[in-house]
């Protein structure tokens, strides 16, 4: 592997990205590469690398599609083509090919809010197979952050801003600077996902909960009373921003154990 390739896949691997690598491994005959040839490729192409362009390449990219695709558990294939005949090239050798997929992390957590909780629960998740993404109107608490390949910081206007970025497979936790901002986040979040998130939790206490659910009730959803987490975190003792921590992350691993070990992109 050229230091071109091994740097963008190292790259890919900090950031949780999906891959293939496609190796020539052997050839013989006319062939557009030779041996030792590669090639990385993500959900959105080839990324680095050539195994020759034209119809071989374009052969090896729908191998990649494939595999990235989901749908079947292989982590590997091998191929040996001939370029006439299999590929449909007027060279007349022959190749084989070797592919080789590495997973990324499709785990994602988002938390609203980037005060001392969320600091702290960032620096936990950090050691984690997770990707999180932190959202605040604040960007000099944004900015203080862990500085980490798998923290994202999003500066909006309204914490209630990003709702419409989220996906049905994230584990969302609430912990803007109080009711008044996890409120109105809560109530858009239920009326467009219902209990259908795997997670759901804000921070607080039963006295804020009793709160929230009449939030709720006025915005007509009284089904939802049930379908998110307050006070959140496992009951460990300690109500330190580093114990608070501690609790979420144990509690986002319990439920993600629960519902599997792989969470669907």
């Amino acid at each position: 592997m050229t230091d071109d390739l091994l740097n963008t896949a190292l790259s890919l691997k900090d950031k949780q990205e999906p891959f293939v690598l496609v190796k020539i491994v052997h050839t013989v005959g006319s062939v557009p590469r030779e041996a030792g040839a590669g090639m990385i490729v993500t959900k959105t192409g080839r990324l680095d690398g050539t195994v020759g362009g034209g119809k071989l390449e374009a052969r090896c990219l729908l191998e990649c599609e494939d595999m990235l695709s989901g749908q079947k558990k292989e982590t590997t294939r091998f191929h040996k083509w001939r370029l006439d005949s299999d590929i449909g090239m007027t060279c007349g050798g022959s190749v084989q090919v070797y592919f080789e997929l590495y997973f990324g992390c499709d785990w994602r957590v988002v938390i609203f809010g980037a005060g001392h909780c969320a600091q702290s629960l960032c620096r936990v998740l950090s050691v984690l197979p997770c990707r999180i993404v932190v959202v605040d109107t604040r960007s000099d608490w944004l900015s203080k952050l862990p500085v980490h390949s798998h923290i994202e910081a999003v500066t909006v206007e309204s914490h209630t801003d990003y709702v419409h970025s989220l996906k049905e497979t994230d584990f969302v936790v609430l912990m803007t600077m109080g009711h008044s901002t996890d409120s109105p986040v809560l109530v858009k979040i239920l009326k467009r996902f219902q209990a259908n998130l795997p997670y759901l939790g804000v921070i607080g206490s039963e006295a804020k909960r009793a709160r929230l659910v009449k939030d709720l009730h006025t915005a007509h959803l009284n089904e939802c009373s049930d379908a998110f987490f307050c006070p959140v975190g496992l009951d460990i003792g300690g109500n330190t921003p580093g114990d608070i921590a501690i609790s979420v992350a144990a509690q986002l691993l319990a439920v993600k154990d629960k519902l599997g070990s792989s969470i669907e992109p």
